[in-house]
């Protein structure tokens, strides 16, 4: 007889098991009766056993308890149910490859893209360098000198300057008629 089983046996009364503290504090490796208490407590509350915690007496009166024994007849529904899990998994995981291989695809695109972009900016500078280095070359000008005159071109040069609109006022109308020569 192990030493959990002589300390059950005299407990055993119409039907009620009472469970002394230290032998499940031996049996659950916990530290303290506080750890023990909460962890009842919890079972209780996910209805996992029903019972009475004993404080004076320090220990458990067990009332029920889920079964952690299988019967034959419930193997079957057990692997069709564990059968039907690995199918959904199977085909949750292949939704996650196909996503992975769009998103893969997708940056591809986008870094081809990116790199078009990159390349067509650097031939539009050396387009531009090339352009402003033959103006000024040919006006015989430095080409940065160039590049300033044309973002900011020289004061007096022909410029367009913000003009104002010339306001068009409204006489009065109708005020001919006002006064009649009836005398």
């Amino acid at each position: 007889m192990t030493p959990i089983q002589k300390s059950l046996s005299p407990c055993v009364v119409w039907g009620i098991k009472c469970i002394p503290y230290a032998v499940l504090l031996e049996a659950l490796a916990l530290r303290n009766v506080r750890q023990l208490e909460d962890l009842v407590i919890e079972a209780v509350y996910a209805d996992v056993l029903r019972g009475s915690l004993d404080q004076r007496n320090q220990r458990l009166e067990v009332d029920y308890s889920i079964g952690r024994d299988i019967q034959r007849q419930d193997l079957s529904a057990i692997a069709r149910t564990l059968q039907e899990w690995c199918v959904g998994c199977e085909v949750v995981l292949s939704g996650i490859e196909e996503q992975v291989s769009r998103a893969n695809q997708h940056k591809e695109q986008q870094l081809g893209l990116k790199q078009q972009i990159e390349s067509e900016v650097a031939n539009l500078k050396k387009t531009i360098k090339v352009t402003t280095a033959a103006a000024a070359a040919a006006t015989s000008q430095d080409p940065e000198q160039h590049l300033t005159e044309l973002r900011d071109p020289a004061p007096g040069t022909n410029q367009r300057q913000p003009s104002k609109k010339a306001s068009k006022g409204k006489g009065l109308r109708g005020s001919a008629k006002i006064w009649s020569k009836s005398n």
